[in-house]
């Protein structure tokens, strides 16, 4: 039987470096996009985050793109801001903990797709005709 006593959950750093390994291992053909977006592990989602979405729950947050889908972008109008990626941690290990099935890696592995899936371009909908997470 596994001794539980002494494990711990992954802190910030721990799941930052989980992100990276699948940014890492992103086929060629994404791989220097993505090289061009921050990546940001908070504990939590920023309240500004929640109202824009209408969220009430933070841990209902997992991760966010912010910033303009490649397929929007126009070099005649630059961004002010870079792409960012964002992993909240706590709402990470909450779903990891509620699923029971997954293992954490799976999890982040999951949510870090799904957010550069939206850098490039795809909806929600697009995603979910080949992810179905949730079922």
């Amino acid at each position: 039987m596994t001794d539980w006593s002494e494990a711990k959950a992954p802190d910030l750093a721990a799941l930052e470096a989980m992100a990276r390994e699948v940014i890492a291992g992103f086929p060629a053909e994404f791989a220097g996009h993505a090289q061009s977006v921050i990546l940001r592990v908070d504990e939590i989602a920023r309240d500004e985050f929640l109202e824009e979405l209408d969220i009430h729950d933070p841990l209902e947050l997992t991760g966010l793109y912010d910033g303009i889908p490649l397929t929007e972008k126009a070099p005649s109008e630059p961004q002010s801001f870079p792409d960012t990626v964002w992993l909240f941690r706590r709402a990470i290990i909450d779903e990891w903990a509620s699923r029971g099935n997954v293992t954490l890696g799976a999890l982040v592995s999951n949510v870090v797709v799904h957010e550069f899936a939206h850098h490039f371009g795809w909806s929600d909908e697009d995603i979910a005709t080949i992810d179905r997470w949730w079922e």
